[in-house]
C-alpha cells in the first residue's frame, strides 16, 4: 500500500566513487510476454505454452513495468529472471535511493487482485498465459521488494501481488501461490518483516523469511528497493493433460508511490514430479525401520521410467511407482509424452534406528482352580523392551489388529485377567520418531489339581501382648517363589504381616513356580488384660492370658512388683482370683512370665485394682 507521507524528502543519496564501482542488475524492458514466459520456463517442452499476454506501465514513455534482469552481483541471489513491478522496471537498477517513485492514477489496478487480497490496487503489472502440464506439479522461484521496508510503513502499509492459477475456463476463484510457507497469509512487506524500531515501531512477523535491509547508505545494494525477502518458492499440484491460465500481478495498493516488484527466477518455471518431501531423521518423519514406503511419481503409466538409487540404475524398475525398503537417494528420470522431454526429480529416504522386543510371558498358578487369575502385566514391561529405557511406555491389547488401529487398549494393565487358560495380549510401543513396534506376552494359567501340600513353613515368629499391633513373620525353606498369606485369601509378597490382633490364625504358603501350596500352620496372637478387679462382681474378677489353651504345655508365674513369687499355673488352669494362700492381695502392680514348652518367655505386667 502507498502513502503519501507529509514528511519532505528532499536530500536524495550521494553516488560515492565505490558505488559507481559497484555491480547492479541490469534490466531490459523491451521484452514481449512470449520472451518473458520463454525466460521463465528456458523454453522448456515439459510445459506446452500459449496465449501469452502482459500489460503495466501505460504512462510513461519508453518504458515498461515488466522486463528481464541480468545480475552479476553476489549480494542478489538469482543471476537471471524476470521482474514485474508497481513503477518503471527500469528503476530497478541499484543502488538504494530513498524516493517516491513513480506512478499514474490513470495507470489502473487489477480486479482479480483486488478480490484475492482485497485491497484497492492501482498501477498493476499482469503476466498472464495458459499451460498444459506434463507432470503434477509446478513451481517458480522469486522474492519480493518493494520500498515500503522503509521507517514504519511495513506496520501499517503494503502493496499487494499474488501468483493466481486456476483451470482455463473455470468460473471458480484464482487459487494465489504467494503465501508464507505451510499458511494461507499472502506474502507483502506487512506480513513478512523484521522489529521496527523507527517511531513507535512493531514486532517482527515472519522474520524467518526475511532477507536484508537495503536503506544503509553503504549498503551498495544491487536493486533500487529498500528491502526484500528470502527466496521464496510458489507451488500448486496440478493435474498432467489439463489446460491451466497463470496470473501474475504486482500493484500498489490505493496510493501510486512507494514502488514494489516481483522478481522471478529465469528457468524455475517448470512442470515438476511431486515425491513428497524428503524423509529424514533430523525433520523427524524418517521411515520407520522394517517398514517399506512408496515413492509415487503419480503420472500416467504410458510414460517411460528410470528409477535410480544412490546414482545407480535399477535397471528392472520401468513403473510409476517404486517401493522402498532402504535407505538411500533415489531418482526418477521420466521421458513424458507427446513431448518427449524428460524430467527428474529426487528425493531422500532415511529410517529410523533398529528397534529390538522381546515377545515376554507371565505365569500364575491356579490355585483355586477357577481358570481366572489377575495379572500386573507391567511386570512384563522391561523384558518386552529389551531394557531400552528410550521408548515410551506400553500400551497392552488383546489382538493386534486392536493395536495396530489404536482400539479398545486393556485399560488395566495392572490387575488384568485372563480371558482362556493360555491367552496371548500384545505389546505396543512407540520410539522417539513414533514408530510403533509390537510385541507378544503370553499369560498362563497353571493348574495344580494334582499337587500335594508341601511342607514349605518351618515356624512363625510372632510378637504379642501389642493389641492390635502385633506382627507375624512366616519362616519358610529357603528355595522357592513364594506368597503368604494368614487368612487364606489375600496373598503377599512379604512373609510378615503386621496391626494383628490377637486371636487363632492359619498360615500358608505357596509356590508360584511350581504351583505347590503349603500344609496349613496354625498359630496365634495373644494377648492379656491389662488390669482385672477381683470384688465379686462377676465382671473381670479374674485375671488370664487370652488363648492360652490353645498352648497346653505353657506356664505362667506371678510375682508381686518387689520380685516376690505369687503363684504359678499351666494353661490348662487358666485364672487367677487376686488371692494367695487363702488372703485377699492389696491392688498394686504386679508381673508374670510366660514360659513356652520350647523354654521361650515373655514378660509383662498388669494391674490388680479393688
Amino acid at each position: 500500500m502507498k502513502v503519501y507521507k507529509s514528511i519532505l524528502y528532499c536530500v536524495l543519496s550521494v553516488f560515492l566513487s565505490s558505488k559507481i564501482q559497484a555491480q547492479f542488475i541490469s534490466i531490459d524492458d523491451a521484452k514481449n510476454a512470449s520472451e518473458l514466459v520463454n525466460v521463465l520456463t528456458n523454453n522448456s517442452s515439459c510445459l506446452q505454452i500459449s496465449n501469452e499476454t502482459v500489460k503495466g506501465d501505460t504512462h510513461t514513455s519508453a518504458k515498461n513495468s515488466y522486463g528481464t534482469f541480468t545480475n552479476t552481483s553476489s549480494n542478489f541471489p538469482f543471476k537471471t529472471g524476470i521482474i514485474l513491478s508497481s513503477g518503471s522496471s527500469s528503476n530497478a537498477s541499484g543502488p538504494f535511493i530513498r524516493d517516491f517513485n513513480d506512478g499514474n492514477n490513470s495507470w489502473l489496478g487489477d480486479t482479480d487482485l483486488n478480490q484475492t487480497l482485497n485491497i484497492n490496487s492501482v498501477n498493476a503489472t499482469v503476466l498472464e498465459f495458459d499451460f498444459i502440464p506434463l507432470t503434477n506439479s509446478i513451481s517458480f522461484n522469486y522474492l519480493l521488494a518493494s520500498n515500503e521496508y522503509q521507517d514504519n510503513y511495513p506496520c501499517e502499509f503494503s502493496d499487494g501481488f499474488a501468483f493466481l492459477i486456476k483451470e482455463k475456463g473455470s468460473t471458480n476463484p484464482y487459487q494465489n501461490l504467494a503465501i508464507i510457507p505451510g499458511t494461507t497469509i499472502p506474502v507483502s512487506s506487512f506480513n513478512i518483516h523484521p522489529k521496527i524500531v523507527f517511531n513507535d515501531g512493531c514486532e517482527a512477523k515472519n522474520e524467518s523469511y526475511f532477507g536484508q535491509l537495503n536503506t544503509n547508505p553503504n549498503n551498495n545494494s544491487p536493486i533500487n528497493y529498500a528491502g526484500q525477502t528470502k527466496i521464496l518458492n510458489a507451488t500448486s499440484s496440478v493435474i498432467p493433460g489439463k489446460t491451466y491460465h497463470i496470473k501474475l500481478v504486482v500493484a500498489d495498493d490505493r496510493f501510486v508511490y512507494y514502488d514494489s516488484a516481483i522478481f522471478i527466477e529465469a528457468a524455475s518455471f517448470n512442470s515438476e514430479i511431486d515425491l513428497g518431501e524428503d524423509r529424514l531423521l533430523a525433520s523427524n518423519n524418517a521411515i520407520c525401520y522394517g517398514e517399506n514406503y512408496i515413492i509415487d511419481t503419480q503420472l500416467p503409466p504410458n510414460y517411460s521410467y528410470n528409477w535410480y538409487k544412490d546414482g545407480f540404475l535399477l535397471p528392472l524398475e520401468t513403473n510409476p511407482s517404486y517401493t522402498v525398503t532402504s535407505a538411500g537417494t533415489y531418482t526418477v528420470e521420466v521421458t513424458l509424452s507427446p513431448s518427449t522431454c524428460v524430467a527428474t526429480k529426487d528425493i531422500k529416504i532415511e529410517y529410523t534406528p533398529q528397534i529390538e522386543l522381546k515377545n515376554s510371558s507371565l505365569s500364575l498358578c491356579d490355585f483355586d482352580g477357577n481358570e481366572k487369575e489377575t495379572f500386573d502385566l507391567t511386570q512384563a514391561d522391561t523384558s518386552i523392551k529389551n531394557n531400552n529405557t528410550s521408548l515410551s511406555e506400553i500400551t497392552y491389547y488383546e489382538n493386534i489388529l486392536d493395536a495396530k488401529n489404536n482400539n479398545n487398549p486393556i485399560s488395566n494393565p495392572l490387575h488384568y485377567t485372563n480371558q482362556t487358560l493360555t491367552q496371548t495380549v500384545i505389546a505396543k510401543v512407540t520410539n522417539s520418531y513414533n514408530c510403533a513396534y509390537y510385541a507378544e506376552l503370553t499369560l498362563n494359567v497353571l493348574k495344580t489339581d494334582n499337587q500335594l501340600p508341601a511342607n514349605i513353613i518351618i515356624a512363625v515368629e510372632t510378637t504379642n501382648f501389642g493389641g492390635d499391633n502385633n506382627t507375624a513373620t512366616i519362616e519358610s525353606i529357603s528355595n522357592g517363589d513364594f506368597e503368604f498369606s494368614i487368612d487364606g485369601i489375600f496373598y503377599q509378597k512379604s512373609p510378615e504381616f503386621t496391626k494383628l490382633a490377637p486371636g487363632n490364625y492359619i498360615a500358608r504358603a505357596r509356590d508360584k513356580s511350581l504351583c505347590t501350596e503349603s500344609v496349613p500352620f496354625p498359630f496365634i496372637i495373644l494377648d492379656y488384660p491389662r488390669f482385672f478387679t477381683p470384688n465379686g462382681d462377676g465382671y473381670n474378677d479374674y485375671w488370664t492370658i487370652k488363648n492360652l489353651n490353645t498352648l497346653p504345655q505353657a506356664t505362667i508365674r506371678i510375682f508381686n512388683r518387689f520380685g516376690k513369687f505369687i503363684k504359678e499355673f499351666q494353661s490348662s488352669n487358666l485364672n487367677w482370683n487376686g488371692t494367695l494362700n487363702g488372703y485377699l492381695l492389696t491392688a498394686d502392680d504386679y508381673w508374670f512370665n510366660l514360659i513356652f514348652e520350647n523354654g521361650k518367655s515373655i514378660k509383662g505386667h498388669f494391674s490388680l485394682k479393688r
